[in-house]
């Protein structure tokens, strides 16, 4: 096939391309360097550079590489950012990706498209583990402008015969550590890195917001999810797509939570080396616990998480994370 990849120069994009070049596809990657890696970017895939919002552009290159499927990871996606700029969020988000859509539906040669979503969609969860047909609401505006593509998605689905997959993830963590791709975020707000940075004595400390929640060890829980069985999903989806099968959202996580502490205990046991925390008052909007109930993904497209220990994601990512920021 012939894919697309927006936003392919990011975290999971640039680990997505490969994947798709294994499996002998021909990849064209769009991403406006905004927060991706030119780096990052396999070599067998052609790069442009450009935005998402541009119709018109994607529209032509849509047509001219004979594109069959669309991924897309272009998006912003830092929570207290979005709560602060709202308006960017909103533009970069949502009314750029409905641009993309329009460059989609202009296109007949394209039959599928998946998009990037979040567990952020379902705000404070009213129980855990979390089921695609519970409540939407997003507490924060990046939360927000996901689930309103959710939604123009099925409207699209409906109206207009769009074939489409949203794929809500839950904590993309690890890496492909033969490509060594690590994870990179300026700034960086994701646990593991931060908690990575401190091993290599980047980072004096981890911060821990909050220790008196109501979990075993009073830390927040969240469900890490291998970057690698994350693009497994992709794949699957658009298989599932392109078969002409069901629309629809799902969740992506192994179903099983892991606490601060325990991330951080993870870590010293594989770098061997000590993780300084500091304790802060919790964070407004942050839910106690986020665990994915998995199922709907392995009944409909056959997906589990094949890389679900924590030693298995903090080993890979250790192991990339080491050669970016060797140890002091």
């Amino acid at each position: 096939m012939r894919m697309l990849v927006t936003g392919g120069a990011g975290y999971i994009g640039s680990h997505m391309v490969r994947l798709l070049l294994d499996g002998g596809h021909q990849v064209v990657v769009l991403d406006d360097l905004s927060t991706g890696h030119r780096d990052a970017v396999a070599d067998a895939a052609r790069f442009v550079e450009g935005d998402i919002g541009r119709s018109d552009d994607v529209a032509a290159l849509l047509r001219d590489e004979s594109i069959d499927a669309v991924v897309n990871f272009a998006a912003k996606s830092l929570v207290q950012e979005s709560v602060e700029s709202p308006r960017r969020y909103w533009q970069g988000n949502t009314v750029a990706t409905l641009g993309l859509l329009e460059a989609v539906l202009d296109t007949p040669s394209v039959k599928a498209f998946v998009q990037s979503s979040t567990a952020a969609v379902y705000g404070n969860p009213g129980r855990v583990p979390i089921d695609e047909d519970d409540p939407k609401l997003p507490v924060n505006p990046y939360g927000a402008t996901k689930l309103a593509i959710e939604e123009a998605l099925q409207a699209y689905g409906i109206g207009h015969g769009l074939r489409w997959a949203a794929l809500r993830y839950f904590n993309a963590a690890g890496a492909d550590v033969a490509a060594n791709l690590a994870e990179r975020h300026s700034p960086e707000t994701h646990l593991i890195p931060i908690v990575l940075d401190v091993a290599c004595g980047a980072r004096e400390a981890l911060t821990v917001f909050g220790s008196e929640w109501p979990t075993p060890d009073g830390t927040c829980v969240r469900d890490y999810v291998h970057v690698l069985d994350l693009c497994d999903a992709h794949m699957r989806a658009i298989e599932h797509l392109m078969a002409g099968r069901q629309s629809g959202a799902f969740n992506l996580g192994t179903g099983r939570g892991h606490s601060v502490r325990e991330v951080v205990a993870t870590a010293h046991h594989v770098t061997g080396r000590e993780i300084r925390t500091v304790d802060a008052a919790p964070r407004a909007g942050d839910p106690a616990v986020l665990v994915a109930n998995p199922d709907r993904a392995a009944r409909v497209l056959g997906w589990r998480a094949q890389r679900a220990s924590l030693t298995t994601i903090l080993g890979d990512a250790w192991a990339t994370h080491r050669r970016a920021r060797p140890p002091a």
